[in-house]
């Protein structure tokens, strides 16, 4: 059964009118609804949510005489409901409805006869139009088609190209000040005290993506009881990686650096309310992760600084590790997404699945990046919907980006790297969008990430005759010189 959602556009009778528009759900197999207002006619509102509408004798005779009527939800079906409605002469049917709004059940067949629209209202929404627009109300109803582009994609796309460019950057600062300190002895030991990196080999490369495979499978099955872990963990590694990014700012400020001393060891006063911060961030965010009309704000914020943390952590040492790691994650990407739906029962794929939470879970990962959709629609009205981007869509080409940047820290190629990789991100990113457009459905985004960053980064590395040491990234560091 098909269900629909629509716009249900009330207009009041002061002058001049106020108007507001209203979610509904209809059967588009059964009424065919005007894509715009400038086709569609109102009908003056009866408010008859007293009854069910199960008997005619529930009704007065000649009340809904060319009326749009709203009556209750309750123990007989939608037909039975029509007919008699259409019987007394109503023009439209709206069905009240306390809980959830849900798809009307009725086979097609057995409403040949009912020739009146048909559409569920929450029935809040009917107690806010009377108290917004009065008792005398004319409705319409209209289903405009879902815009092709939400503003929403620009602001994903800016997060992502802004997280990955900040992310390279920082690891070239970093790469920069270790290069310093091993050419100056008596900084080498304390710069080494201070990094906190992590590299990547080929064989933790593979590791890592076996580990990715088996977390998301589990997922799909225990998927109930590991979100709230993987909810534990984002708000710990959010509120460290929110800290770092701060503190690294902070850094900058030469004031306030008052300290105090606890156990032979200082610290700033300073980083000890940014810690603080941190933490309650993660806090807030975690008691309302749910509360959908701001929340998500807070968890693009932690996103950002996890995956900003991420990029400068871990490095990659050279352009073999970042072609297996990202070839094998593409594999891992599409598999997940357009092979497993000939696998699973319900033949959903097992990545989307997972995003939107199996059997119908309330709780979501809280592994993607959200943006509510910007662009007035039906959809807007009934819920709340998002642009999604997953936190690997940036983390993983991110990295290649850091690792170009690094290169070029290191060579002095004056950024070269660093800048192709990163517009050939964005290139990425746009190529995704206009695919997602133009296919209607969710891509796996490193479908089209993966071969523009790597391509480009082999390219820039061949027509500078560096492929050599792009490719194996050791010999490149021997002599570098402040």
């Amino acid at each position: 059964v098909a269900a629909d959602e629509g716009i249900l556009h009330a207009s009041g009778s002061g002058v001049p009118p106020v108007t507001k528009d209203y979610c509904i759900i209809y059967n588009s197999n059964w009424v065919s609804l005007p894509k715009t207002l400038d086709n569609a006619t109102f009908m003056a509102l009866e408010n008859l949510t007293s009854t069910v509408l199960c008997s005619s004798a529930e009704v007065p005779p000649g009340l809904m005489k060319d009326k749009a009527v709203v009556v209750m939800r309750g123990n007989c079906t939608f037909l039975e409901k029509a007919r008699i409605a259409q019987s007394l002469g109503a023009k439209m049917l709206l069905i009240a409805s306390k809980s959830r709004l849900s798809a009307i059940s009725d086979n097609k067949t057995d409403f040949e006869d009912v020739t009146l629209p048909i559409a569920l209202i929450r029935y809040s929404d009917l107690v806010d139009m009377q108290l917004v627009l009065g008792n005398e109300v004319n409705v319409t109803l209209y289903s405009p088609p879902l815009p092709e582009f939400d503003y929403s994609m620009v602001v994903i796309f800016l997060i992502a190209v802004f997280t990955v460019a900040l992310g390279g950057y920082w690891s070239g600062v970093a790469e920069l000040e270790n290069l310093k300190a091993m050419a100056s002895p008596g900084e080498r030991e304390t710069r080494w005290k201070k990094e906190e990196n992590v590299t990547f080999t080929p064989v933790t490369v593979i590791l890592f993506v076996v580990i990715c495979c088996v977390m998301l499978v589990l997922l799909y099955f225990f998927y109930k009881w590991l979100v709230y872990v993987i909810i534990s963990v984002f708000c710990l590694a959010s509120a460290m990686s929110l800290y770092n990014c701060l503190a690294a700012l902070i850094g900058e400020i030469p004031f306030g650096q008052c300290r105090i001393t606890c156990s032979n060891k200082t610290i700033e006063v300073r980083l000890i309310f940014l810690a603080m911060f941190c933490i309650a961030a993660a806090v807030v965010w975690a008691v309302f992760r749910n509360e959908d009309r701001w929340a998500w704000i807070l968890q693009d914020i932690l996103g950002v600084a996890f995956c900003l943390n991420f990029i400068k952590t871990l490095k990659m040492p050279n352009f073999k590790s970042c072609v297996i790691l990202l070839g094998l994650l593409l594999l891992y990407d599409v598999f997940f997404v357009f092979i497993t739906p000939f696998i699973t029962k319900n033949g959903a794929s097992i990545m989307v699945e997972v995003a939107a939470g199996p059997f119908g879970n309330s709780e979501k990962l809280p592994v993607v990046i959200r943006v509510p959709r910007l662009e007035h629609s039906a959809s807007t009205l009934c819920d709340l919907p998002f642009s999604l981007l997953g936190f690997g869509d940036i983390i993983v080409p991110g990295l290649l980006v850091a690792y170009c940047r690094r290169f070029d820290v290191q060579t002095r190629s004056s950024s070269i790297y660093y800048i192709s990789c990163t517009i050939a991100y964005a290139v990425g990113m746009v190529l995704t969008f206009i695919v997602l457009a133009l296919m209607k459905m969710g891509q796996p985004a490193l479908l089209y990430l993966v071969p523009c960053t790597l391509i480009t980064s082999s390219l820039v590395a061949w027509r500078r005759k560096e492929m050599k040491k792009f490719w194996k990234g050791s010999s490149y560091q021997v002599g570098w010189r402040p």
